[in-house]
């Protein structure tokens, strides 16, 4: 009977992968995406700063078509604790990030104990790729400036600032001119950008017609405004930007893109301020996902650095589109937060692992 049991079992499965074959594909191709290539020439990481699930399923709920959140077949969580602290902050998840290593909380690539980290863009740079960053925040916030810059305190602006002069990063897009202009040593960074050919703009109108060459996009001063109060799409167009003047190099891009406000809503408990941000980064998303679906040589990957706020969901409505959010802190926790991947490589990026291995897989995909 034993016997009967095992040979009929075996005979089943092999029926299963016999009709599989039949359709043209063997059975794991069937739960896959396809793309034409198995190693991506191209990343476009994105970051939604403080977005944790509770604040993709509110802009899921709240928006009347679906996000591009939903899209995608690949989806993993990452552990955010940094070197010093269960909770992390920004400089030391955006440090794991761009660098596959844990450091203290307010580091930006540095080690503890202060020795600089080589970023994921640096690494692209030294392989003849192009890169680039854009922000809704300063360039210098510490996400951003992870992935591009060294520094053992995050709020040394100033300091940030002179470290993209030691780069030859092609494009950035994002707030923080004053740290470049206005400095206390008097230095003119605005200028020293001009001298390494940048085209130096200030307004987004501006910014959006470049398609080549490289760019310094300032949008603001300091951090550019939330998106109700006058910033408007400004990341969807930088992201649009970033991608056309990138995709000159036939070597490949590497581009990070920040949606950092969600994070300032989640730290302030304020629903409306989450949603809407959540909702202007899914825009971005979109034109990154529409850009890798032109080139099937792009690897698209949406995360976060951490979750701000504790945010829950006690109550809404789909009819209505509407959330009842509640929150347990003012600042970040320390939950697992989630990974979204798209383009030749996704696969990778399922599973739970720490936020150190995004670096990892990056770094082996592009065969660095």
């Amino acid at each position: 009977m034993k016997r009967f049991i095992l040979v009929t079992g075996f005979m089943i499965s092999l029926a299963v992968v016999f009709s599989s074959f039949q359709d043209g594909k063997a059975p794991e191709q069937t739960t896959k995406e396809e793309h034409s290539v198995s190693n991506p020439k191209n990343i476009v990481l994105m970051i939604g700063d403080g977005m944790g699930v509770s604040q993709i399923y509110a802009g899921m709920t709240v928006s009347k078509e679906p996000l591009v959140f939903e899209q995608f077949q690949n989806i993993g969580f990452q552990k955010t604790y940094s070197k010093s602290d269960y909770t992390t902050d920004s400089g030391a998840s955006g440090t794991a990030l761009a660098t596959g290593e844990k450091t203290d909380n307010g580091h930006i690539s540095v080690t503890p104990s202060g020795e600089d980290l080589t970023t994921i863009l640096e690494l692209a740079e030294q392989n003849g790729l192009a890169t680039g960053l854009a922000s809704t925040s300063s360039i210098l916030h510490a996400t951003p400036a992870s992935f591009i810059a060294h520094n053992k305190d995050r709020n040394n602006y100033e300091d940030l600032a002179a470290d993209f002069l030691e780069t030859d990063i092609d494009v950035f897009i994002g707030g923080g001119r004053e740290s470049f202009a206005d400095r206390e040593d008097g230095k003119d960074l605005i200028q020293a950008l001009k001298h390494k050919d940048y085209q130096v703009l200030f307004d987004i109108d501006e910014i959006k017609e470049v398609e080549q060459g490289k760019l310094a996009g300032f949008t603001a001063e300091g951090h550019n405004p939330r998106y109700s109060e006058g910033r408007g799409d400004m990341l969807p167009i930088a992201t649009q930007t970033a991608l056309n003047i990138l995709d000159n190099n036939t070597e490949g891009f590497f581009l990070m893109v920040e949606g950092s406000q969600i994070d300032w809503g989640g730290h302030d408990n304020n629903t409306d301020y989450i949603v809407e941000e959540l909702l202007d980064f899914n825009r971005a998303c979109e034109v990154a996902m529409d850009f890798a679906r032109e080139n099937p040589n792009t690897l698209v990957i949406v995360t976060t650095d951490h979750e701000t706020g504790g945010m829950g969901l006690n109550g809404g409505s789909l009819t209505d589109h509407t959330v009842d959010a509640g929150y347990t802190t003012g600042g970040h926790t320390g939950v697992m937060v989630p990974v979204f991947a798209f383009g030749p490589g996704a696969e990778e990026f399922q599973g739970i692992y720490d936020n150190t291995e995004i670096f990892e897989k990056m770094k082996n995909l592009y065969g660095f």
